[in-house]
C-alpha cells in the first residue's frame, strides 16, 4: 500500500488515465466505465478502477504541477505495477493556429522546471511520448472523425500557472510549441525510467492569445472526446 494512493494489491489496472483534476477523475469514471469502485480518496485525490469495453481501467488524479505528478506517478509505477499512463488533461493554446476545445497530442514537452536538470546534473533530457501510443492516439482521432481539430506537437510544462516572464513563452512557439501546462515533462521521464508507456493529450481550455477560457465545470466535465481517444489508444 502506496503513501499517497493507498490502493490494496491489485486494485488499480495495468492501463491508467490520469487527469489532474480528482473530480475529473470522477466524472471520466462514471462516464466512460463500467463497474466502477474508488480505490482511494487519500487527501481528496480520488482514483477509480472499472471495466471499458471489457478490459481493466483505473482513472487516477494527479493534482497540478510536475512535483504533484510525480508523486502519483512514481506509486502507480513502482508500487502498483501499472504500464501505461495517458494524462487527459487541459491546456492553454499558446499559438493562433489553436482553437479553444481542440486537442493537443504532445509528441515532447518543453520545461522550465530544474527536475530534470538535477535528475540528470545539468543535461537536457528530452521527455518525449511512446510512439506506439502517439502512433495509435493519432489514429484514434481520424478513425472517430472528430468535430474538433487535432494537432500533433510539442507542449511546454510550465512550472509557474502565472508565469512571470510571458515573453520567454512566446519565444517557444517560434520554435513549434503549441500550448502550455504542468505535468507531461514528468510523466514522459517517470515513464522512460521504468520502462513503461505515457502519453499526454490535453483539450484547449484557455486561449493565450485570444483571451477565450472555458468555465471550471466545463473542463471538469465536457472534455470527452480526448478520452475516448486515450481510451482507444491504450487498449487499441
Amino acid at each position: 500500500m502506496s503513501t499517497h494512493i493507498g490502493a490494496a494489491a491489485g486494485q488499480i489496472a495495468p492501463h491508467v488515465l490520469m487527469p489532474g483534476d480528482p473530480l475529473r477523475a470522477k466524472w471520466i469514471a462514471e462516464t466512460f466505465l463500467d463497474d466502477v469502485e474508488c480505490y482511494s480518496q487519500v487527501r481528496g485525490m480520488l482514483g477509480f478502477t472499472g471495466t471499458y469495453r471489457g478490459e481493466r481501467v483505473s482513472v487516477q488524479g494527479s493534482g497540478m504541477g510536475l512535483p504533484s505528478l510525480s508523486i502519483y506517478c512514481n506509486e502507480l509505477l513502482r508500487e502498483y505495477g501499472v504500464r501505461t499512463i495517458v494524462r487527459v488533461g487541459s491546456c492553454g493554446a499558446l499559438t493562433d493556429k489553436l482553437r479553444l476545445r481542440d486537442i493537443v497530442i504532445a509528441q515532447g514537452a518543453c520545461t522550465d522546471s530544474s527536475m530534470n536538470r538535477i535528475r540528470f546534473e545539468g543535461y537536457d533530457y528530452a521527455p518525449i511520448a511512446d510512439y506506439g501510443l502517439l502512433r495509435a492516439a493519432h489514429d484514434a482521432t481520424v478513425a472517430r472523425d472528430l468535430p474538433v481539430a487535432t494537432h500533433v506537437g510539442l507542449i511546454f510544462s510550465a512550472d509557474s500557472f502565472y508565469h512571470p516572464r510571458p515573453e520567454l513563452t512566446a519565444r517557444l512557439v517560434d520554435y513549434g510549441v503549441l500550448a502550455v501546462e504542468m505535468e507531461a515533462s514528468a510523466l514522459y521521464t517517470l515513464a522512460a525510467q521504468h520502462r513503461a508507456r505515457a502519453l499526454a493529450i490535453c483539450t484547449v481550455s484557455d486561449h493565450i492569445v485570444t483571451g477565450e477560457e472555458t468555465s471550471a465545470q466545463e473542463r471538469e466535465q465536457t472534455f470527452g472526446h480526448m478520452v475516448e481517444i486515450a481510451l482507444d489508444a491504450m487498449l487499441g
